[in-house]
């Protein structure tokens, strides 16, 4: 069984930071795409960004050039770092993984999600 355990939610002014973490646990041979994704309330969940395990990334319009992720594959860790943050920003923040089993087969796992808000 494998899990992802966020952290790093909270409470922010406008134009602050944010850093979030999400770190998988459990027995599975490696991990492939590593990202979050995010829902505000009355709205469809949405694409934040990507990672690959080799490093290639992609990110969502709405945070282009603001947002920046990164994994530490050793640790299965990705990180989000937000910075520019506006009230739209507002939402939980879900992490993501596509995991590759001990069985030899691949699966999505998604984590409890955290809260952020942004205070205008």
């Amino acid at each position: 069984q494998v899990q992802l355990v966020e952290s790093g939610g909270g409470l922010v002014q406008a134009g602050g930071s944010l850093r979030l973490s999400c770190a998988a646990s459990g027995s599975f041979r490696s991990i492939n795409t590593m990202g979050w994704y995010r829902q505000a309330p009355g709205k469809q969940r949405e694409l934040v960004a990507t990672i690959t395990s080799g490093g290639s990334t992609n990110y969502g319009d709405s945070v282009k050039g603001r947002f920046t992720i990164s994994r530490d594959n050793a640790k299965n860790t990705v990180y989000l770092q937000m910075n520019s943050l506006n009230p739209e920003d507002t939402a939980v923040y879900y992490c993501n993984a596509e995991v590759y089993a001990l069985s030899l087969r691949y699966f999505e796992v998604w984590g409890q999600g955290t809260l952020v808000t942004v205070s205008s």
